[in-house]
């Protein structure tokens, strides 16, 4: 049978493993700004000029999600089913777009020929 001292053993190194390993994780990754500071100035330049469109495209995004969550079916479908609409809203905003450009070309034909006569 197994002695105190090999259970005490056994508990010591469970708690180094199980406090110390992320412990040590925590202390050796960088922050964020550690490495932004790394980056080479352009790339500093690029992340600073992009980082105000990606928060407006994470916005969208958790907006969308939660729109989805709304609804009682899964949320895989209910996002595809939002794709499917939004499809269909910029298809029909690109047909009218054609149509209206279509019926300019149709009035500036109809204008020279007027002014050729």
């Amino acid at each position: 049978m197994p002695s105190t001292k090999a259970y005490i053993k056994a508990i010591t190194a469970g708690a180094v493993l199980c406090i110390g390993g992320p412990a040590l994780v925590m202390w050796v990754t960088p922050s964020e700004e550690e490495i932004f500071k790394r980056y080479n100035p352009d790339l500093q330049k690029k992340a600073l000029a992009g980082r105000e469109q990606r928060q407006k495209d994470f916005d969208a995004f958790v907006g969308q999600l939660k729109e989805a969550s709304r609804s009682d079916k899964p949320i895989w479908i209910a996002q595809k089913e939002m794709d499917a609409k939004r499809s269909a809203v910029e298809q029909q905003a690109r047909m009218e777009e054609r149509e209206a450009f279509a019926a300019e070309t149709r009035r500036r034909q109809a204008e020279i020929r007027a002014s050729a006569q």
